[in-house]
């Protein structure tokens, strides 16, 4: 069963509750979203209210995929570049599939879904991620089209002795 995804929701607690569950979740898993496990939705409030003061100030904008339960089952963030010079790409943040969905398409429906969206910005030529080396997440993303163009190499301390690149990609538009 396919996911229904929905760009800029409306924000209420379920949402919210919803999205703060899945991130906690996919961090849990092992997910590269910013965290290291364990953690719980306590601890992943604060970067989500950044992201939702970033969503009201018009900066962010929210891509949510629900399953055929209605239950929150993927979501990524579309932020736009405040540069004068760089406002014809846009960065994609906290990409997240239930680690339950995984496996069954839905990471590669989010990021067709994700494209879709940027197509639909208007100025919007190229949607630029980066991810954590390391956990295959750079090979499913050029499976998707994107494109390495920049790596720094342990960047990213995931604990003591464990520095990973953070991995730059592109995905052009046109």
């Amino acid at each position: 069963m396919a996911l229904t995804f929905e760009l800029d929701p409306k924000i209420d607690r379920t949402l919210r509750d919803g999205i703060c569950a899945l991130w906690a979740d996919v961090s849990n898993a092992g997910g590269a979203v910013g965290f290291v496990p364990p953690v719980t939705g306590e601890d992943i409030r604060p970067a989500l209210v950044k992201h939702l003061v970033a969503m009201a100030e018009g900066r962010t904008r929210l891509l949510v995929g629900h399953d055929g339960e209605g239950a929150v089952a993927a979501s990524a963030f579309l932020t736009h570049n405040t540069h004068r010079l760089m406002t014809h790409w846009l960065w994609v943040y906290t990409v997240m599939v239930h680690p339950r969905h995984q496996g069954n398409g839905y990471g590669r429906e989010l990021m067709s879904a994700v494209a879709d969206a940027a197509r639909g910005i208007e100025g919007i030529e190229a949607v630029r991620l980066t991810c954590r080396g390391g956990t295959g997440a750079d090979r499913f993303y050029a499976s998707c089209g994107y494109k390495e163009v920049g790596r720094v190499p342990g960047a990213i301390r995931v604990a003591e002795g464990d520095d990973r690149d953070d991995i730059i990609m592109l995905l052009p538009l046109g």
